[in-house]
């Protein structure tokens, strides 16, 4: 009898549905919002069952914190311009375009407006940010290691209070939120940075 020959699996097959994946929970997320987002939804738009989702993601939140983690990664680069001064300016450029998007109007819409009464999805959010200070680290601890910074500098504070202007118009005060702004929250951050007051 002749023996079959094992199936051999198609090289990067699984790349290829992990990125759709995270492109149609995006997708979704932006089209239906946080609560309207199913992980059901998520696979019929990506072309694949359900059970292949399940399989890399055990719950809505945890897909929903990796889809957002990677998009928001792809949008917001880290950069490395020579100066931690440009360096800071590109990151809120970054995020400032990212915030203004159809996903990130989504995705900000979601975490503010059904946090209180989806206690997924504030763990959500905390999760999301805590992979962006994390993914920006570098910039900050990078100034330390070349003297552009003071050493007592917390890399996550001076992450903190460059986002926080950015968030405040955004979300509260309504005001523009543009290059302009980028750039003034950019400085603000670093004039904190320098003077020693954003310490661990």
């Amino acid at each position: 009898m002749r023996q079959k020959t094992p199936a051999r699996r198609t090289a990067g097959r699984g790349e290829k549905v992990r990125i759709a994946v995270i492109a149609a929970t995006v997708a979704e997320l932006a089209e239906n919002g946080y609560a309207g987002l199913t992980v059901e939804n998520v696979a019929q738009r990506a072309g694949v069952h359900k059970t292949t989702v399940y399989r890399r993601w055990r719950d809505r939140e945890t897909l929903v914190v990796d889809a957002l983690s990677e998009q928001i990664a792809q949008e917001v680069p880290i950069p490395e311009t020579g100066a931690i001064e440009s360096d800071l300016v590109a990151l809120a450029r970054g995020f400032v375009r990212w915030a203004t998007s159809q996903p990130g109007r989504a995705m900000l819409s979601a975490f503010v407006s059904e946090a209180a009464r989806m206690p997924g999805i504030a763990d959500a959010r905390s999760r999301v940010f805590q992979d962006r200070l994390r993914r920006a680290r570098p910039v900050i601890t990078r100034a330390i290691d070349q003297g552009e910074l003071p050493e007592t500098v917390d890399p996550d504070e001076v992450i903190k209070l460059l986002v926080a202007p950015l968030y405040l118009r955004l979300l509260v005060t309504g005001e523009p939120l543009n290059d302009a702004a980028a750039e003034g929250a950019a400085r603000a951050a670093l004039a904190a940075a320098r003077a020693g007051v954003l310490g661990a």
